[in-house]
């Protein structure tokens, strides 16, 4: 398959998220060795939903008028 094709872009984006969240959880494994699978969970959820650094959306840069 073409490596520039909107399928395999996909396919590379889902399994870059899918490392990326296997990384949070063994750092949060080492930060918490003694949380349950539950908390560990509970935290990578927190985690994905959190924008700690664009609390109401807003992100950094310039303002884009884009999709206005």
């Amino acid at each position: 398959m073409d490596e520039d094709s909107p399928a395999e872009r996909l396919r590379v984006a889902i399994a870059m998220f899918e490392f990326g969240l296997g990384m949070q959880r063994a750092r949060l494994r080492r930060v918490h060795p003694n949380a349950d699978e539950s908390v560990i969970d509970s935290a990578v959820d927190e985690w994905l939903l959190s924008r700690p650094y664009e609390p109401l959306g807003e992100g950094r840069g310039r303002p884009s008028a884009r999709f206005v």
